[in-house]
């Protein structure tokens, strides 16, 4: 079972998801502790590679209201922990263009271990947005009319 922190539920409107991947995240412990009480957002978050690493930028961890002085950066680059094999997937992938890497949730595991989901996206056009609405309310629709006519 895990426990759901934070959502990026405007990914699948904006971006064509290719591919996920699980990876985890280098915390401190003000972070991990503000992330137990649900105080973070990752809708405009995205990763880059730097240094040979895939870092998360962007994402929103709320400071830990019982920290003191040593309390972490909201907004600070957070490195993802990933197998060699799966940043230069993702790296090679970010090179071509128009993909990108987004992050889709962000939860504890079964062991109560932080980990983001990660997805490989391509944009959306506004044309495809709007035949993703269309298709969603159709499907919403037959679903009705299905369910009434028994």
């Amino acid at each position: 079972m895990t426990r759901s922190i934070a959502e990026n539920r405007k990914a699948r409107h904006n971006y064509f998801i290719n591919d996920t991947l699980e990876a985890g995240l280098i915390l401190t412990g003000t972070e991990v502790k503000s992330l137990r009480t649900g105080q973070a957002s990752i809708a405009e978050a995205y990763a880059v590679e730097k240094d040979g690493g895939l870092f998360l930028i962007n994402a929103h961890i709320s400071e830990y209201k019982g920290g003191n002085r040593f309390n972490h950066e909201p907004l600070r680059p957070r490195q993802l922990l990933l197998h060699k094999r799966e940043i230069f997937k993702l790296t090679s992938s970010i090179a071509r263009a128009g993909v990108t890497v987004v992050p889709l949730k962000l939860y504890f595991n079964e062991r109560g271990i932080a980990k983001i989901l990660l997805g490989i996206a391509k944009g959306k056009k506004q044309h495809d947005k709007r035949a993703t609405s269309k298709d969603r309310d159709w499907q919403r629709d037959q679903g009705r009319l299905m369910r009434d006519r028994g």
